[in-house]
C-alpha cells in the first residue's frame, strides 16, 4: 500500500487497474501513536499523481467530515441521503460496497425518510445473512459448541442473546460494527452455551478463544446506533 500527503492528511492508496472507479473508504486509526485518528483509504485503477490530487480536491469536504465524526465521542452518524456505515466504515452511496443498498434507494423519494430507513434496515439484514452464519459456523466449530438456530433482529438495546433452547439471536445492526467487534459478540453468545451468565468462568472462557475480549468489550459498550 503507498501513501501520499494531500495538505495536512496520510492518504493510503491501493493501484488497481481491474477496478472500474475510483473509491475513497474511511476507517478508524488503531495504530499506537497514530496522529490521524481515521485512516483515509484511496483505491483507485489510475495512477496518476495529478489525477489523484484532483480527485482528493474533489471530495476534500466530504473526507474532512468523516475524519470529524471519528473526532467525536458520539456514535457515528450518516447522512441517510449518501452514506452507509459498514463493518465500522464509512462509505459513499456510489460505492461498490454500497450498491445493494443504491439498488434499494434508487426509486426513493430523498424526502421519504421512512422508506429509506426501511431499505437500510433491509440491506443490514441482507447483509447479515450473508456475513454473520459463517463467522458463527467458524467458531462454534472451533469452540466445539453446537447451537439450535441462528435468528437475526434489529435491536436498539443489545448486541445478541443466547436462551437455554440453544436459539442464539443477532442484531442486524452489528453490520455497522469492526469485524473483530462482531467476532467478539459472536464468542459471547456462544459461551453462554457452556455458562448462562457473565461469571469469572465465563469472561475467562471467552478470552480463550478471543484474546483481548475485554479490550474488545469496552469498546462496544461505548458502541451505540
Amino acid at each position: 500500500m503507498n501513501e501520499i500527503f494531500f495538505k495536512e492528511l496520510r492518504i493510503e492508496y491501493i493501484f488497481n487497474p481491474k477496478l472500474k472507479h475510483s473509491y475513497i473508504n474511511i476507517k478508524p486509526n488503531y495504530e499506537p501513536n497514530a496522529t490521524q485518528v481515521a485512516k483515509v483509504i484511496l483505491k483507485t485503477p489510475k495512477i496518476s499523481q495529478n489525477f489523484i490530487h484532483e480527485l482528493l480536491l474533489e471530495r476534500e469536504y466530504w473526507i474532512r467530515k468523516q475524519i470529524l465524526k471519528f473526532q467525536k465521542t458520539k456514535p457515528k452518524e450518516i447522512n441517510l441521503e449518501d452514506e452507509v456505515l459498514l463493518f465500522g466504515e464509512i462509505y459513499s452511496l456510489d460505492s461498490q460496497e454500497a450498491r445493494l443498498l443504491r439498488k434499494k434507494l434508487i426509486n426513493i423519494p430523498i424526502n421519504a425518510t421512512i422508506k429509506i430507513q426501511k431499505s437500510y434496515d433491509l440491506f443490514y439484514f441482507e447483509r447479515s445473512q450473508e456475513y454473520l452464519p459463517k463467522r458463527v459456523e467458524y467458531f462454534s466449530q472451533i469452540m466445539g459448541l453446537e447451537y439450535r438456530a441462528l435468528v437475526f433482529k434489529k435491536f436498539k438495546s443489545k448486541w445478541g442473546s443466547c436462551d437455554s433452547k440453544k436459539i442464539i439471536t443477532l442484531n442486524t445492526q452489528l453490520m455497522k460494527v469492526q469485524k473483530e467487534l462482531i467476532d467478539y459478540v459472536i464468542v459471547h453468545e456462544l459461551a453462554h452455551l457452556v455458562h448462562m451468565n457473565h461469571s469469572k468462568a465465563f469472561h475467562a472462557y471467552v478470552e480463550k478463544y478471543l484474546p483481548f475480549s475485554q479490550r474488545l468489550r469496552n469498546t462496544l459498550k461505548n458502541t451505540h446506533f
